[in-house]
């Protein structure tokens, strides 16, 4: 999937990545706005992580649930 794929899904994904990510709060959410760049930036945010994990993480996420 790609970035805009992502954006284009995510209403649909936002409870499963709350889910996986559960420090991040809805306002969060409305943050991001599906938008990759911003997501990784919350989580980051939430949880200290480096950007790199992260966007690990993100992608590893993604593809256990064939997003």
């Amino acid at each position: 999937m790609n970035k805009d794929t992502f954006k284009g899904e995510w209403n649909q994904l936002k409870g499963k990545i709350k889910q996986e990510w559960a420090d991040l709060t809805d306002d969060d959410l409305t943050h991001a706005e599906g938008s990759f760049d911003r997501l990784v930036g919350k989580i980051q945010e939430r949880y200290g992580h480096t950007k790199e994990k992260v966007e690990q993480q993100v992608r590893e996420w993604r593809t256990k649930h064939d997003v």
